[in-house]
């Protein structure tokens, strides 16, 4: 092998598996390397943005907000700033940019854009903040803040998809109880909206109510942050009161409860067979009435599989399971799950908009919605922002943001014209019918692979094959 195809094999896997995302575009703006991390930082598709003009990729950027395209222009670099902005998942990212011109001798050739992932420590350092201003309140402005704090219930969790319906009741069955709750659910798909239901509905709803996300803190602070921590616990350590204090009485939602390392799931375990804490560094034992809810957007029996979930644990959380339905499984939930965010952003807005055009709907029931509900609230939110106040009707050019759902499918001209005279539901149920009878056409009427295709369980297939009788 020639030393310098060699050092391209080496160059290339340095780029896909380097842990910073890098974006270079030639002099025509046209996507010459992606790198896998920055691909999956924006939440697209590698293939769907090399050899592509950035603009076309990217419809919400301009001549003058690309760094990339600005950087090509003026020939001079910008370093080291901070970007925050919803990816095509619906999802917030911070990073930190430098961009830079490339040359060839002195002509400019394109430009190249590191991003650095700083999400998680952006998320610390509110969470730091907001932690550090309640402590330097005063009673009165306590209050008064625990009254402004949004408290889910019931009421909150929106939909009449079947799934979702047997969600909640068996979380209203465990309002009542002090069990250990597990909830299972894609990102997304609203697990703390039910942790804090089930809190809010039961007889501790006058007690704490605490969440913690158990994959956005390193296991070294999360252990203190659970327990607490007593002077000499480690270099700097002062004498502090955990979670599990705060909570005392009331509810711990553990979030992500996978990515907690085995090490403190077995610390976790103790405290809940045994009923008290010790904090970090401290000798005495701490009495505590907490009920758990842990949640996880993980198949729990394919975490204590593959070693991610303890299995004592496992058991000792799931004496109360919840699945919550994806997006994907309950298609039917769409329009008044839009309809609500349409009410919700109007207030915020102060917008008129009574309903989304037919083909908008259209490309809803077919995208697979991978962030879920917080997906479809973050898209609706984007198209509000951008419609104009004159408007009455969501339309296709108002989601500039979301130009990766808007993809260009063949609308079923004949069901959007006779949806004139019908009803909005009417019309989604010929839309679901249509995508079902293409799937199950595309593949053989093979159900299972029909199931795999359309991103739902082959028992929800069948379910709906016989509603429709096909």
């Amino acid at each position: 092998m020639k030393k310098a195809d060699l050092n391209k094999i080496i160059m290339q896997n340095i780029l896909h598996h380097a842990d910073i995302g890098i974006h270079v575009i030639d002099n025509e703006r046209n996507t010459v390397i992606y790198n896998d991390f920055m691909a999956k930082l924006e939440g697209v598709d590698r293939n769907q943005v090399l050899e592509k003009d950035i603009l076309e990729i990217f419809p919400s950027l301009n001549e003058e907000t690309s760094t990339l395209i600005k950087v090509l222009h003026t020939g001079e670099g910008i370093f080291n700033s901070t970007q925050s902005y919803l990816n095509f998942k619906g999802q917030r990212i911070t990073t930190i940019n430098s961009t830079i011109p490339l040359y060839d001798n002195d002509k400019i050739i394109g430009a190249l854009e590191i991003a650095n992932n700083i999400t998680h420590i952006k998320n610390l350092s509110d969470q730091l903040i907001e932690l550090q201003n309640k402590l330097n309140l005063t009673q009165k402005d306590r209050k008064n803040l625990k009254n402004q704090i949004k408290r889910y219930n019931f009421d909150d969790i929106i939909g009449n998809d079947k799934s979702l319906e047997l969600a909640k009741k068996i979380a209203k069955k465990a309002k009542d109880t002090t069990s250990s709750v597990l909830i299972y659910g894609d990102t997304g798909t609203g697990k703390e909206l039910f942790a804090q239901s089930i809190h809010y509905g039961g007889k501790r709803k006058n007690k704490p109510f605490i969440a913690q996300n158990c994959a956005a803190i390193p296991e070294s602070l999360l252990e203190g942050i659970l327990f607490g921590t007593d002077k000499g616990g480690f270099t700097g350590a002062v004498e502090r009161e955990g979670i599990f204090e705060q909570a005392n009485g009331g509810t711990l939602m553990l979030d992500e409860i996978n990515s907690m390392s085995l090490s403190l799931q077995a610390k976790l375990l103790r405290v809940l067979q045994e009923g008290y804490i010790r904090r970090v560094g401290g000798k005495k034992d701490i009495p505590i009435d907490v009920r758990i809810i842990a949640t996880t957007n993980e198949d729990p029996l394919k975490s204590v599989k593959n070693g991610t979930i303890r299995k004592d644990l496992y058991y000792r959380l799931n004496v109360i399971f919840i699945k919550i339905p994806s997006m994907a499984e309950r298609k039917n939930d769409i329009s008044v799950l839009s309809e609500y965010f349409i009410r919700k952003y109007n207030l915020l807005f102060k917008k008129n908009i009574k309903e989304i055009s037919k083909d908008v709907l259209y490309y809803f029931m077919e995208y697979t919605w991978p962030g879920n509900v917080r997906e479809l609230g973050n898209v609706l939110e984007g198209a509000m922002n951008i419609v104009s106040d004159k408007e009455t009707i969501l339309k296709k050019e108002d989601f500039i943001s979301s130009i990766h759902i808007m993809e260009d499918k063949p609308l079923k001209k004949a069901i959007i014209l006779e949806g004139k005279n019908k009803s909005l539901p009417d019309i989604l149920e010929e839309m679901e019918k249509d995508i079902i009878l293409n799937a199950l056409e595309r593949n053989e009427n093979n159900i299972t692979k029909a199931a795999k295709e359309l991103g739902i369980k082959r028992q929800t297939l069948q379910h709906k094959l016989k509603k429709y009788t096909f």
